[in-house]
């Protein structure tokens, strides 16, 4: 079983940054891959950025040039920095991991950018 825990949301303003972080139950390197969606509320769930587990990262062009990923495998946490942050940005940011085929998701963690 996986278990994903997000943090780190909350208010910030526009042009500010944030930090997202998730705790996982199993080592990160174990994931054939991790990656970051966000939703608004009557959208569908989108892709942010995803990390595999030889390393490799990609950006969606929503925030690419603003956003990284990375992740500490001796914690086995799982990040995600966007800088410049825009009113664009306001979301339910969802952690999500790829294990043995199944797609595991965290509980989420909420972003409003707002002055």
């Amino acid at each position: 079983q996986v278990q994903l825990v997000e943090s780190g949301g909350g208010l910030v303003q526009p042009g500010g940054s944030l930090r997202l972080s998730c705790s996982t139950s199993r080592r990160i390197l174990s994931f054939n891959r991790m990656n970051w969606f966000r939703q608004v509320p009557g959208n569908e769930r989108e892709l942010v950025a995803g990390i595999s587990a030889s390393g490799y990262t990609k950006y969606e062009p929503p925030v690419k040039g603003r956003a990284a990923i990375t992740r500490d495998t001796d914690e086995n946490v799982l990040y995600l920095a966007i800088n410049n942050v825009m009113t664009e940005d306001t979301a339910i940011y969802y952690c999500n991991a790829l294990w043995e085929d199944v797609d595991y998701w965290g509980q989420g963690t909420q972003v409003t950018v707002s002055s």
